[in-house]
């Protein structure tokens, strides 16, 4: 008798009770939204895909931790180095340095050194004062920058002072668990120059978009599609409205067991690739090549990381 449903009464389906359920789980809390990404990594995925670091020539890289905390690197490179040029051709100088490095890292603090055989000296301080404001300054190649970054529960702001009366400020909110809304403004007191700028970044589990438009006239999208764990699927499109150049590009990252596999080619007909074949452990074997036949620019080269 107890499984009879009274007169009168409607049954409801399971099916619609979970449903109904898991809505009401997944009302959004605007009360406990979670804390965003830094404004500049706002295309960070489509960046890892499309941009690797490419190299042309010999490249050679050693880090040795003397404990935990403190590490030494070493790094020589060897190819060919672009001069501005006022002709369509591409000029190239050869070229060879070694550099020198020295790498702190704790987790309130974190100091990196940089000193080459051709004079350029870069530093970078990264200083958390508390959980949620941290300090950087970054001096290099004759020109500083200092960051102040505070870190909100739903919310970042940055600050930013460098020589050249530079003065810079970005806040970026999350308005929703997946869409974030940022802003930008800068004064270039050198140069007499300012700016705006605009910014949306959209992420789920399975695809990240992001938007930046600037007063300076430069617009940028993009699109991350993460096909599964191991393979994601990119693609951009640069304008600039004040100059009309126009920039698109596609690319993938693909990742297996012993190696990492990125590529792109754009609208300019360049194509790249990037191959990082981990050898053993500590020890991975780079190729890189770059074709613009436009251009008639052809660079390739390889490396080896160890450390």
């Amino acid at each position: 008798m107890a499984g009879l449903v009274p007169p009168g009464a409607t049954a409801i389906p399971a099916e619609a009770s979970k449903t109904a359920h898991t809505k009401a789980e997944e009302k959004t809390d605007y009360m406990n939204l979670p804390c965003p990404i830094p404004f500049e990594e706002l295309q960070r995925e489509a960046l890892m895909s499309l941009k690797p670091e490419t190299f042309e020539g010999l490249r050679f890289d050693f880090t040795k931790g003397l404990n935990q905390k403190f590490s030494l690197s070493h790094s020589v490179f060897m190819g060919p180095t672009e001069i501005p040029s006022q002709s369509a051709e591409t000029i190239k100088i050869p070229t060879a340095h070694y550099e020198f490095g020295a790498n702190f890292i704790d987790p309130n603090l974190m100091l990196i050194g940089r000193v080459l055989t051709d004079g350029r000296v870069n530093a970078r301080v990264k200083w958390d004062l508390t959980d949620n404001l941290s300090l950087t300054n970054e001096p290099h190649m004759s020109h500083g920058m200092v960051n102040f970054d505070y870190k909100g529960k739903d919310y970042r702001s940055q600050f930013q002072m460098g020589n050249g009366a530079l003065f810079g400020a970005s806040y970026i909110q999350s308005v929703t668990p997946h869409l974030s809304l940022a802003g930008e403004v800068f004064w270039a007191g050198q140069h007499r120059k300012s700016g705006l700028g605009y910014a949306a970044r959209y992420e789920t589990d399975k695809m990240v978009a992001a938007g930046q438009v600037a007063s300076t006239g430069m617009v940028a999208l993009s699109y991350v599609q993460k096909v599964s764990e191991k393979v994601s699927l990119a693609s951009d499109f640069m304008y600039n409205y004040m100059t009309r150049d126009v920039t698109a590009s596609v690319g993938y990252d693909y990742i297996l067991r012993q190696c990492r596999l990125r590529g792109k080619i754009d609208s300019n007909g360049c194509t790249t690739a990037y191959l990082e074949e981990r050898l053993n452990m500590g020890l991975n074997f780079i190729l890189s090549a770059e074709i613009d036949h436009s251009k008639k620019d052809y660079k390739f080269g390889f490396g080896l990381t160890v450390g």
